[in-house]
């Protein structure tokens, strides 16, 4: 039995920032006896919520995203179980969006085929909830703000607590409009998670550590998302400048696809985020989707071992 531990974290970088880069964040198991986890539940109730949500037990630890709706989201479903029994201690369940300008094309097209069928962020909050039912593993909502404001700052964080989720990353929302989605996500205990970037100044770098809990999410490089042959010096970089400001964990990601990527991560980074390479996988292998993404989580977390 697995449980979840760390709180709320606010990472971000400026508006313009976030249109040109895309952070992946997410949640890692902490391992505790069933009783031992019942036991601290049942007397802290409301301060467990908080302590048992964000936790790097493992480094690096692997933080996976994948676009909902594609192919279809039973199949979503069935990738993200698989992913997570094969070691993924974080799931982010990205919510398609039309005009997803801080992604390359690799989740571009995967958003547009989730749209295609419909997708919306109701679903994939719903399928979070069902994914709960099975699994302890972290779980974030990736989305941008338009979706979010359709349905309802409120709205969205009760839906999100309701499932069990354990909070969101709204790529496009700078920390300074932030207020009232804040608001309503720390009243449910709920991960608030901002980007930061290697164009961020040690100002802004300080705000985000002051700002942030549970952990501080690093952008390796500028541009959109997509696999890379090698980490960019920016990544080292950047988590050297956040470490000045904080003692929190650290997770890096953008570009990251090979199991010598990650591994090197842990050199420097508490964890890795993997994002393009899993959902090109999902795109490569119709009809194997789910072993597919298994046996390739299954290589990359290996590298750590």
């Amino acid at each position: 039995m697995v449980g979840r531990s760390g709180q709320p974290c606010e990472v971000e970088a400026s508006l313009e920032v976030q249109r040109t880069y895309v952070g992946r964040v997410g949640i890692l198991r902490l391992r505790m006896s069933c009783a031992s986890r019942s036991t601290y539940f049942a007397q802290n109730d409301k301060v467990s919520r908080r302590l048992m949500t964000i936790n790097f037990n493992q480094k690096p630890s692997l933080v996976a995203y994948v676009t909902c709706g594609d192919p279809d989201l039973a199949t979503t479903k069935d990738i993200v179980l698989a992913a997570i029994a094969a070691g993924a201690g974080v799931i982010e369940l990205g919510v398609p969006f039309s005009d997803p300008l801080a992604d390359g094309p690799v989740i571009q097209r995967a958003s547009q085929r989730a749209l295609h069928r419909g997708t919306t962020l109701e679903q994939v909050i719903k399928l979070a909830k069902e994914i709960r039912q099975r699994s302890q593993a972290g779980l974030i909502i990736f989305s941008y703000l338009n979706p979010v404001l359709r349905m309802g700052v409120a709205n969205f964080a009760s839906a999100a607590q309701d499932a069990g989720l354990d909070g969101a990353l709204i790529t496009d929302l700078p920390v300074e409009e932030a207020g009232s989605y804040l608001d309503e996500m720390r009243k449910r205990d709920l991960s608030t998670i901002f980007l930061a970037a290697p164009t961020s100044t040690d100002a802004r770098l300080k705000r985000i550590a002051e700002a942030s809990s549970g952990f501080v999410y690093a952008v390796s490089r500028t541009g959109v998302t997509g696999a890379r042959q090698q980490l960019p010096e920016d990544a080292q970089k950047l988590v050297k400048r956040i470490r000045k400001y904080t003692k929190l964990p650290v997770a890096i990601g953008f570009g990251i696809s090979t199991a010598e990527q990650f591994a090197s991560v842990g050199q420097f980074a508490d964890a890795a985020v993997v994002g393009s390479a899993i959902v090109e996988t999902i795109e490569r292998n119709p009809g194997r989707e789910a072993h597919s993404v298994a046996e390739f989580v299954r290589s990359i977390v290996a590298s750590s071992w």
